[in-house]
């Protein structure tokens, strides 16, 4: 993602700086996410031209928001929103969206902060699925007449779930991923104090029937992958305080992805083996263009994980990969691990910790269209 760079991934000389910075460190390839933030609408910057350069580039898609807490990659209004769809779509590459309504989310939060209200549950109140429903209804007013595909990032609720239906039905190009937490977690589970701060998130997670919705929508072909929304802190730092307002945002994912799907997904009956596999691989890599990538043919990367169906394994922080070392999932069996994984026919780890390809092998992807 272009956001969590310093600096951000907003023009060419940024991405090469991330570039740099990447180069021989990375196990297994990758492709990156441009941007387009609201600091340079506000500095007068030629968005356009950068967003054109970034593509040529090679950047996969763009990430806009329409909230943000960052100070160095701001959201957009609506009517910046529509230009940046513009400006994209000259492109032909997505515009992913963080769909939060600004206006709802902020008013509520500066009345419950004011009242002294600083538990979970105002901050889940504050960002409702009112505000991620209409948040997507004005995107499908602001691309009403571009051609752009947009793509909202870890969808939370139902509510919203039908917003994307509504686009596709008006002839709109519209797509959505889910994340684990919203696929397990609801809101009931911020009573479990051991896991409470540690499940916050922007959307947070919502209730029984949008976590129903969700699979539904997994199944049925209206969610087009499942991702993670990957953001880890340092836990004693970041996911102590008791006012949840100052608790950090954001679950370190990744590593539990793929067991997650296929024990809560495949091995619970609620997906397929063929739809478990394409909405962890198949799908993003078609979605995005990673043409040697996404399925096992002649002429693409052999790009290959080894999943164990018949093990189980207890999910704990403590023996994770991510330098934030923490999970609301702490605790919870999953009925699947990874024994291996293969990047262009080599191995690059395996349960054990051993591999042929040392750090480094990963390379950049450049995505053209």
């Amino acid at each position: 993602m272009p956001c969590t760079s310093v600096p951000p991934v907003t023009s060419v000389d940024n991405l090469n700086k991330k570039l740099e910075a990447l180069k021989g460190r990375s196990l297994v390839d990758y492709a990156l996410w441009g941007g387009v933030r609201g600091d340079d609408f506000l500095n007068g910057i030629d968005i356009q031209q950068q967003v054109i350069e970034l593509s040529e580039a090679g950047v996969a898609a763009f990430k806009t928001y329409l909230i943000s807490g960052m100070s160095e990659f701001k959201d957009l209004s609506l009517k910046q929103m529509n230009l940046a769809m513009q400006y994209v779509s000259k492109t032909g590459k997505p515009i992913g969206i963080h769909a939060e309504d600004k206006s709802l989310v902020t008013s509520r939060r500066t009345e419950f902060q004011n009242k002294g209200m600083n538990t979970w549950e105002a901050y889940c109140t504050a960002r409702d699925v009112k505000a991620e429903e209409k948040a997507i209804a004005d995107l499908i007013t602001a691309a009403q007449d571009v051609d752009i595909r947009v793509h909202i990032v870890h969808l939370s609720s139902e509510a919203g779930l039908q917003q994307v239906k509504k686009a596709k039905a008006q002839g709109l190009t519209f797509s959505a991923e889910t994340c684990p937490h919203y696929l397990y977690f609801t809101q009931d589970d911020f009573n479990n104090p051991s896991i409470r701060n540690y499940l916050k998130t922007a959307p947070p997670v919502k209730f029984g029937n949008d976590r129903d919705a969700l699979w539904n929508g997994l199944q049925n072909g209206e969610l087009s992958f499942v991702t993670t929304d990957h953001a880890g802190c340092n836990p004693v730092e970041g996911k102590v305080s008791d006012n949840y307002w100052k608790v950090y945002g954001g679950i370190p994912g990744v590593e539990h992805r793929v067991p997650f799907l296929f024990s809560e997904g495949f091995l619970k009956g609620k997906l397929n083996l063929e739809q478990t596999i394409k909405h962890l691989s198949t799908n993003a890599a078609a979605y995005f263009n990673l043409t040697k990538k996404g399925s096992l043919e002649v002429g693409k990367d052999a790009d290959i994980a080894l999943i164990n169906l018949w093990e189980q394994e207890n999910v704990i922080a403590e023996n994770m990969h991510s330098k934030g070392k923490y999970t609301p999932f702490e605790g919870v069996l999953f009925n699947a691990m990874v024994e291996r994984t293969y990047l262009r026919g080599n191995i690059v780890a395996d349960k054990n910790g051993l591999s042929e390809e040392k750090i480094g092998y990963g390379e950049y992807v450049s995505v053209k269209v």
